[in-house]
């Protein structure tokens, strides 16, 4: 047996009282094994203001001055005393500690105490995040028995408010999983665990009674009380209420009997005392190794450069975030305008192709047709623009309106007279024009202007006066004018109804109420670009500051040239309203 095997340390004296059973005279000196307390599980309990922390700190002060480390996990800040005496590494969240530290540091500190003998005061009591504290206690705990497996070196750790981790009642976080794992594990690979608490009823019941060596200060409380009375017997229950300051049970599984002891004074600064009225004076502190600062300093800075360009990567996906959101949008609004276009085409060739309007009455809801007819157009449109003019007239078409050389796809540009549903945009004689006044067939300019804002700022100020359309006949042509006016509206999206029914409802309002009464959110950009897709249908018309006004009345008006009678244009009006606006239920 070596030395070291049967080194002890003196912590106590015997105290004369009742429930003490031991041999020895009151005066006699206590020692301690080192090896037991290093390596064994113990546990430490009293009141506030018992002394159950003053006697945890003897025993880390005995150790400390026989050179063996230590790690403290301090959980009031009550520690940092000792180092008025010893050189402790002084860790934690606030400013006082020598370093701050997270979990990025815990292998760091394991190998500071195991390899390098650093005895470390781990202190929690800084952090605000109870769960970043847990992940600290929890990874140092891994590493610390992980280390040992391989070290098999003599090591105590102590955690004060135990009961918060290896709580009675509850279930354990992982911090508390691993102090367990090291009290039924730890001592075969020489690490050793020590748990200081106010409230032993509130500690697991089978951490406690697997502990070889444990200490009962005094207690009041029935429950803590009737746990001593399980664990020890009635007597000590009924005399632990009545022990002195630092006076205690002392129960070690070397020794047969229970002793009631007086433990000795810490001999370093009591920073766990209850302030009084006299100044208080923080002692001259010992510091550490600056080496060893300094390598767990490398670890905050590269935490700290991590962090910085997380930082970035977040403002960077955030950016892209918002550029997808917004091009999201605008392939809405795309689609929109695409939908509308296409039955734009239809509407003016099924317009066309309307008996009163001169054409032979293709039936352009059937696909064949349909799509000869586009064909027609798309060919027409890609020619030379007075050829495809004169082979309309030719034919008996409308001219096709256009001031380049090579035509846009635009739906507006219809070869049928005015564009649909932008009706008015061309006076009368413009009309004409476009066959070609001279009976030549060239193609008259157009009356708009090519930019397409400026066309519609035209359009809203009312530079250009409408087109005279024939009215319909008779009740099938109107049928025909419906039927046109009710695929644009299909054409829309269930948010363009929305916002078509919002303006029907309000007469004058704008385009943010509207879309938000179509259900949709306050997006500045996509309720204008619905907006607009309603206002170059002509279903609304720009009516000053911001505002716009319901003009579907209107438009069917001058489709039939104000030649409807009054029930006539509501009539015609609400059947095309059907197709966006729901049914009222009866007695509405």
């Amino acid at each position: 047996m070596t030395d070291s095997d049967t080194e002890t340390i003196s912590v106590a004296e015997i105290s004369d009282g009742p429930g003490g059973e031991g041999a020895e005279e009151p005066g006699t000196t206590v020692d301690l094994p080192v090896v037991d307390i290093l390596t064994g599980r113990g546990f430490v309990t009293g009141k506030s203001g018992s002394g159950k922390s003053n006697t945890a700190s003897v025993i880390i002060e005995n150790l400390l001055s026989a050179n063996f480390p230590v790690l403290i996990v301090d959980t009031d800040g009550e520690y940092y005393g000792l180092k008025q005496e010893f050189e402790l590494l002084h860790a934690g969240a606030d400013e006082e500690c020598d370093i701050q530290v997270s979990p990025e540091h815990a292998e760091r500190l394991a190998t500071l105490a195991l390899e390098q003998n650093v005895p470390i005061i781990l202190d929690v009591s800084g952090y605000l995040d109870d769960a970043a504290s847990d992940e600290l206690v929890t990874e140092v705990a891994k590493h610390l028995f992980a280390k040992e497996k391989k070290l098999k070196k003599p090591f105590l750790m102590l955690i004060e408010e135990c009961h918060e981790y290896i709580p009675e009642k509850g279930g354990m976080d992982e911090a508390g999983k691993m102090l367990i794992k090291i009290g039924k594990r730890g001592r075969k690979h020489g690490l050793g665990v020590v748990g200081i608490s106010q409230r032993p009823a509130d500690v697991k019941k089978d951490f406690i009674t697997q502990c070889d060596w444990l200490v009962w200060h005094r207690l009041t409380w029935r429950n803590d009380t009737k746990v001593v009375g399980r664990i020890l017997g009635s007597e000590y229950a009924d005399a632990i209420e009545d022990m002195g300051n630092g006076e205690g049970f002392l129960v070690t599984d070397w020794s047969e009997s229970i002793r009631r002891v007086q433990f000795h004074k810490k001999q370093t600064f009591d920073a766990g005392a209850t302030p009084g009225l006299d100044d208080f004076e923080r002692p001259d502190l010992k510091s550490v190794d600056g080496d060893l600062v300094s390598d767990l300093k490398e670890i905050s800075d590269e935490k700290a450069r991590q962090e910085s360009r997380i930082a970035d990567l977040r403002q960077e996906i955030d950016k892209k975030d918002a550029k997808i959101r917004q091009l999201e949008r605008e392939l809405e609004e795309a689609r929109d305008l695409s939908r509308m276009a296409d039955q734009f085409a239809q509407a003016m060739f099924q317009k066309a192709e309307s008996p009163y309007r001169g054409g032979d009455g293709r039936n352009l809801n059937r696909p064949t047709e349909k799509q000869a007819a586009l064909g027609e157009y798309n060919e027409a449109t890609d020619g030379d623009v007075a050829n495809a003019a004169a082979d309309a007239a030719a034919e008996g078409g409308d001219g096709i309106e256009n001031t380049g050389d090579t035509p846009p796809r635009r739906p507006l540009e219809a070869p049928s007279g005015p564009p649909w549903p932008t009706h008015g945009l061309l006076s009368e004689s413009d009309e004409a024009g476009a066959d070609g006044a001279d009976g030549t067939g060239d193609a008259a300019p157009a009356a708009a202007p090519a930019d397409d804002e400026s066309w519609m700022a035209a359009a809203e100020m009312g530079d250009f006066e409408p087109a005279e359309l024939h009215p319909a006949p008779g009740a099938e042509s109107r049928r025909d004018v419906v039927d046109r006016m009710t695929a644009i509206v299909n054409a829309l999206g269930d948010v363009h109804h929305g916002m078509l029914a919002h303006y029907r409802e309000r007469g004058i309002s704008d385009p943010l109420a509207a879309h938000v009464a179509a259900g949709e959110t306050g997006d500045q950009h996509l309720a204008y670009g619905r907006n607009r897709s309603l206002r170059r249908a002509g279903f609304i018309r720009h009516a000053g500051r911001g505002k716009y006004e319901y003009a579907l009345p209107d438009l069917v008006s001058d489709e039939y040239a104000d030649l409807l009678g009054d029930d006539e244009l509501r009539e015609t009006v609400a059947a095309i309203e059907a197709s966006f606006v729901e049914e009222e239920a009866d007695g509405e």
